[in-house]
């Protein structure tokens, strides 16, 4: 089955200091409801990173469920986006469907800009945790 919601919100982040970068997906106008928050680091792994598994992209589900590359795949055709996740990270990303579909009601500069730095945040860390990605 396929989790499907409708995100009325796409925002991005680059932390000022360097240390992440986000692409995120709301359902709610304030952030409330179903979400999706991916971020990556924006400096090369450490070796502590590397050890703990964390020298890649992360997702950030509702209640705080996280997982380190646990995305396999990204698609997004206009304004939806279609993830694949790893099915042995749901217990820790607190979800129950390994795919997901988002259909993005947000502003077109807000989806374009989304859609870019998600590009960037999936094509961080270690190359076999690097999802397919196609339309990013």
């Amino acid at each position: 089955m396929t989790y499907r919601f409708t995100a009325r919100v796409a925002t991005t982040e680059i932390d000022p200091d360097g240390y992440f970068t986000e692409a995120a997906l709301a359902e709610g106008e304030d952030g409330s409801g179903f979400n999706l928050m991916f971020m990556a680091g924006e400096e090369e792994p450490d070796d502590q990173e590397v050890a703990l598994g964390m020298d890649t992209h992360c997702l950030v589900t509702p209640g705080q469920g996280t997982a380190y590359g646990c995305v396999r795949e990204a698609a997004m055709e206009g304004d939806v986006l279609r993830v694949s996740l790893d099915p042995a990270a749901l217990e820790d990303l607190r979800l129950t469907e390994h795919e997901i579909e988002a259909v993005i009601e947000a502003p077109a500069a807000d989806v374009s800009r989304f859609r870019e730095v998600l590009a960037q945040v999936l094509g961080y860390g270690r190359a076999d945790a690097v999802p397919t990605r196609s339309g990013l």
